[in-house]
Formats: structure tokens, C-alpha cells, sequence
């Protein structure tokens, strides 16, 4: 959905994990079309288009970011170990077992083993980065919404996709890490947006991510449930609605931010949200139904696809100028970010 320049050399410097986002929105998308064509019965080639785009974007995200980083003196295990950055990394197994899921429904065995290396390759990261935290690296200040990717998003995404290609075990186990972890990262990322300084404008699209738990996760009991709508479902609903609550909230707070990179933040929560509510609607089946999923459907597609347009005119503008400012713009707020942990460390 985005034709952004990644691999074109910027001062030397890897691109920013942020930019990974792009391909976590487009699988967001693909996602909501379909859970909306699997409620409605509209024939299942249409998301397949969205996958397959998915697919594209998530290899060329890769290729890109292997490309610069050879070019670069800075170190893949720098730029994990970064403060702000470091936790985005965990997107790559995400969107691998999303596709994963989706291959499985055409070709089973190839699908789990895309599944099980991603959920591997979530786990390593995840066991990873937290003994790195667990060092004393870690300081409250550089916390935001994308702590919750390695553990929270991967535990949640990795039960609801483990399920889905057989790995009930698996399934039920990542869901429990996924629980716990919500807790501990909501913790500490409350404590931190309340008594420390604000974060950076293009870090801001991570407080998106607050409404991603009880939405990814409720999503996640459903696979494990059937569909089957019962005190845990409810409570995960309950939870939803007021991180729904949280997001109007926060929305004059996100109206003044200038359009970066980081808005791509926005584009996974969102459309988690969207798949969620469709699931709702199709359990419950209220009157004129159909006309809801097919609104939300079309809201969160357009606004997704806003995204891509804008960021397509970003990167032409930067080219006019000699520069990518998309990137510099996130580079800059992971830089600031990274600085207010040292003065505060």
C-alpha cells in the first residue's frame, strides 16, 4: 500500500524498526476483510488479494531492512537493544503467522510450519529481550506502546493463529503468557505515560496499542472457544470498550500531531478493533447487522488506505528535497526518546 524508498541510504543509519508497522497495518487490513467475508459468506478470494499484498510488503520490508543494514555501521543487535526501537522487531514473526494461517487454509502442512517457525522465532525474540531488560537496561522512561509487541501481541496473535492451524496446546499456552504479560507491560506503561515526560509526536501512534489486548485477545478466545460468547468473552468485551473509551479520549490529543511514519502505529490496533467488533456481530446478529460490518469495513479499509496516500506523499516530497524525512522523523523521536532514558538513567 506504500511505495516508501526503504532501501536508499540515509547518513549511514539502519532504518527505523517503526517502518515495520507498514506491513502490520496491511495485515491488519487483509485480517478484517477476512473475518468480514468469512461472517457474510462472500466468496474467500477477496482477502486473498489483501495476503498476498501482505506478503510483498512484509518481504520487502525485510529485503530493505537487510539491505540498508549491510550498508550500515550500526549493528542489528544496537538497534534491538535501543530503547524505543527494540521491540518492534517482534512484528516480523507476527506477520509471519498471520500469513502462516492463511497459507494453511490452502496448503496445511506448509501453514503450520510457517506457524510453528514463527511463533519460534516470537519466542526467541521475546526470551531475548526481556533477559536484556532484565540486565538493568531497561528504564521506565523509554517504555511505550510497542512493549507490548514482543509478549502481549505475539502471545495473543500466536494462540488464535496456533489454534487455528492445530496446535491446541500451544494454543492455550501462548494465550496464558500473553495474560500475564498484559498485566506486567499495562503496569508499568501506565506508570510511565503518568509520571514521565510526554512521548515524542511520532511515538505517539503507540498509545494505539492500548486497544490492541482485549481486542487481539478476545479474538484469540474465540479460536480457542469457537465463537462460543460466555463470562470470559464478555469481560474481554468489557475491557475492550473502555480501551475503546481510552482511544476517543485520546483523539485531541492525536489531532494536533503533524503526519509521520509513526501513524502506522495506528493501522494495526484499529483494525484489530474492527475485526473484533465484526466477530461480535456476527455472534449477536442485531438488527441491520450486515449494514454495520460493511460500514466498518469500509471506515477502517479508507482509513488504512489514507495512511498509504500519505505516506506516499511524504516520500515524494522527500525525494524533491534529498532526504527522507519519513525516516528522519522517526529517527529523530527514537533518538529523543533514547536521550530522556539517559538523563533520567
Amino acid at each position: 500500500m506504500s511505495s516508501t524508498n526503504l532501501a536508499a541510504p540515509v547518513s549511514g543509519q539502519r532504518i527505523p524498526l517503526n517502518t515495520l508497522a507498514i506491513g502490520f497495518g496491511v495485515a491488519g487490513v487483509a485480517e478484517l476483510w477476512t473475518v468480514t467475508v468469512t461472517a457474510l459468506e462472500w466468496p474467500s478470494w477477496i482477502p486473498e488479494i489483501l495476503w498476498a499484498i501482505t506478503l510483498v510488503v512484509w518481504l520487502w520490508l525485510l529485503i530493505a531492512h537487510t539491505y540498508r543494514g549491510s550498508r550500515s555501521a550500526d549493528t542489528l543487535a544496537s538497534q534491538l537493544r535501543h530503547p524505543a526501537q527494540g521491540p518492534i522487531a517482534a512484528i516480523v514473526p507476527l506477520i509471519g503467522m498471520l500469513l502462516g494461517e492463511d497459507l494453511h487454509r490452502f496448503a496445511p502442512v506448509p501453514g503450520q510450519i510457517v506457524v510453528a517457525l514463527s511463533i519460534a522465532a516470537a519466542a526467541g525474540f521475546a526470551t531475548w529481550l526481556i533477559s536484556y531488560w532484565l540486565s538493568g537496561a531497561l528504564e521506565l522512561t523509554a517504555i511505550h506502546g510497542g512493549y507490548f509487541l514482543p509478549t502481549v501481541a505475539a502471545g495473543f496473535v500466536a494462540s488464535a493463529t496456533a489454534q487455528s492451524v492445530g496446535f491446541h496446546a500451544v494454543a492455550v499456552g501462548a494465550f496464558a503468557i500473553a495474560v500475564f504479560f498484559w498485566g506486567v507491560i499495562f503496569t508499568l506503561l501506565i506508570a510511565r505515560l503518568a509520571f514521565r515526560p510526554a512521548l515524542p509526536g511520532p511515538l505517539m501512534p503507540t498509545l494505539a496499542i492500548l486497544v490492541a489486548p482485549p481486542t487481539v485477545g478476545g479474538s484469540a478466545w474465540f479460536s480457542l472457544t469457537g465463537q462460543q460468547p460466555g463470562t470470559v468473552a464478555y469481560a474481554f468485551a468489557g475491557l475492550a470498550v473502555l480501551m475503546i473509551l481510552l482511544q476517543i479520549a485520546l483523539i485531541p490529543r492525536f489531532r494536533v500531531l503533524s503526519f509521520s511514519l509513526g501513524f502506522w502505529s495506528f493501522t494495526f490496533p484499529y483494525t484489530a478493533v474492527s475485526s473484533y467488533a465484526v466477530e461480535w456481530l456476527e455472534i449477536s446478529r442485531p438488527a441491520g447487522w450486515v449494514a454495520y460490518c460493511v460500514a466498518i469495513l469500509v471506515i477502517f479499509t479508507g482509513f488504512v488506505v489514507a495512511i498509504a496516500v500519505r505516506t506516499l506523499m511524504l516520500t515524494i516530497a522527500g525525494r524533491r528535497a534529498q532526504e527522507h524525512t519519513g525516516e528522519r522523523q522517526l529517527q529523530r523521536a527514537n533518538d529523543q526518546d533514547a536521550a530522556s532514558v539517559r538523563r533520567n538513567g
